[in-house]
């Protein structure tokens, strides 16, 4: 008999082109289905929440995957881990009704940016934070960040090739919080656009860096025009903290 299985993934995506399965790299997805694959002696596939850009880390991704193995779920996140690389590692394995989505059935996502704000690098967090030497005016960020929260048309902070059929979003939180030199960015919400977070960091960046006043956010806003709005900041400092269902 059939049962559905949700994996809640951590990793490290330096290596990685990414988690969606492609020709011109190795994906997350294709480490994870290549061992599903081995453990159950059949082709699996999994379906995850969305999809983390090359680069991009996760503390919890759901996937889901449908069986027909005996195995329990304490056997499955043995399985798994013995055979996962050490960037990738099943934190929690659960069985789940059949009509349960890993994408379909979410409802809030939180994602966080972690940028090191100080005279020199960080040799322990290179791979999860985005430096930047020059002193940023955090004060000014927060108050930009603010004009970020509720429901837009987040068309100026999407990519170009970003193909969701609408641009209309809703953040639920937006906070900025800043401790020993790490500046950390958190935003919640139930869906993002593609490059959504870090276009949001590097608009908020060139606050800092008194490129743009706190207020033109909300001028960016409402232009709907990407080239209005900050670059994008590397994928190196996004992580996927959690999605709720």
């Amino acid at each position: 008999m059939k049962k559905k299985y949700l994996l809640i993934l951590e990793y490290e995506g330096t290596a990685y082109h990414g988690w969606q399965v492609q020709k011109n790299g190795l994906a997350i997805q294709e480490v994870v289905e290549k061992a599903l694959s081995r453990i159950t002696n059949t082709k699996t596939t999994v379906l995850s929440s969305g999809r983390t850009d090359a680069g991009v880390h996760a503390e919890g991704m759901p996937a889901h995957f449908v069986t027909e193995s005996k195995m329990s779920t304490g056997e499955f996140q043995l399985a798994l881990n013995s055979i996962f690389p050490h960037d990738i590692t099943v934190k929690e394995v659960r069985k789940v009704p059949m009509a349960f989505n890993a994408r379909g059935s979410a409802k809030r996502k939180l994602y966080r940016y972690t940028i090191l704000n100080r005279d020199f690098p960080s040799a322990l967090s290179f791979r999860r934070s985005w430096f930047i030497p020059h002193k940023l005016d955090f004060a000014a960020m927060r108050r930009a960040a603010k004009y970020l929260k509720g429901e837009h048309d987040f068309t100026s902070f999407r990519a170009g090739n970003c193909n969701a059929k609408s641009p209309i979003r809703t953040m639920d939180r937006v906070e900025l919080f800043k401790q020993n030199g790490f500046l950390q960015f958190e935003f919640e919400g139930k869906g993002f656009l593609k490059h959504m977070v870090r276009n949001f960091v590097g608009t908020l960046v060139y606050v800092g860096k008194k490129k743009f006043p706190a207020k033109q956010v909300k001028t960016i806003l409402e232009a709907r025009n990407r080239r209005q709005a900050g670059p994008t900041a590397p994928p190196e400092g996004l992580c996927l903290i959690k999605v709720e269902y």
